[in-house]
């Protein structure tokens, strides 16, 4: 929640220095989700002397006090990354939309075959949760930042399929200084900066995704069973557009996955 990070700002609009005749001046930001990439972005930055203003974050919302983040990436955030880059001298802007997965989910459709159905589980590759919790917060954002601003994004140097999709005012300091994903990592375990998500995960991302693997799932069902239960009670709710929380499966189908295999578990002597 906005109480339990002080010391950043909290924002919808940022507040800007009008320069000259009331003109903006060129601001730097990072895009930050606090992957290695990202943080990597801002140790180089500092490192090299590039202008940096802000690192943008945008959290994603189960509910109106549960975060979308896993909750050990969530602690790495608020409780290590972010006072580590105010140390650093860097603004970090935590950005939140007003609508949450559990609003989405439980929308009525209003239109079409389905209407007033339960909207429920996000269409993998057309996520209403990324365009609306997500994008939509940082596109209002942008709106508000003078028009030259300069957005520094964590790909890195082997990914070039996406640094061959970067959009003009977009530069990537990974790519700049010729960093791969393993150099980002390891600058990042040099800083102490590596998020713990990387113990169970080769990615960031919700919770809920509906893209998440297997691994991913069983960490959640073997370390957060208050969050499994939630997603279990939405599973029940009635009346769905859809019951499956990925391409094949219900979450149903993961719980009694995961059961089964416990069982099948040989017992400790």
């Amino acid at each position: 929640m906005a109480d339990d990070i002080p010391r950043s700002t909290y924002a919808g609009l940022p507040a800007v220095t009008p320069v000259g005749d009331g003109l903006m001046k060129q601001m730097y930001i990072q895009s930050c989700s606090f992957g290695k990439d990202s943080l990597a972005s801002v140790l180089l930055a500092k490192k090299h002397g590039d202008p940096l203003d802000e690192a943008v974050y945008c959290e994603v919302m189960f509910d109106s006090k549960t975060s979308g983040e896993v909750p050990e990436h969530r602690d790495f955030i608020y409780d290590t990354a972010i006072p580590a880059l105010e140390r650093m001298g860097v603004k970090v802007v935590v950005l939140r939309s007003e609508q949450t997965y559990v609003g989405l989910f439980t929308g009525r459709i209003t239109r079409g075959p389905k209407k007033g159905m339960v909207r429920s589980f996000p269409i993998c590759g057309r996520c209403a949760v990324q365009r609306d919790c997500k994008m939509k917060p940082i596109r209002k954002y942008q709106k508000s930042l003078p028009a030259d601003t300069v957005q520094y994004v964590g790909i890195a140097k082997d990914e070039q399929d996406r640094l061959l999709r970067l959009g003009g005012g977009s530069v990537s300091l990974l790519d700049k200084y010729n960093y791969t994903e393993q150099d980002a990592r390891s600058l990042c375990e040099k800083a102490g900066l590596l998020s713990p998500i990387y113990e169970f995960s080769d990615r960031g991302g919700c919770w809920f995704c509906p893209n998440a693997k297997k691994k991913e799932l069983r960490h959640l069902y073997d370390h957060h069973p208050d969050l499994w239960a939630r997603m279990l009670e939405l599973q029940a709710i009635p009346g769905k557009a859809t019951e499956k929380f990925n391409r094949t499966q219900t979450f149903t189908d993961i719980d009694e996955l995961f059961r089964n295999e416990d069982e099948q578990l040989p017992i400790a002597a």
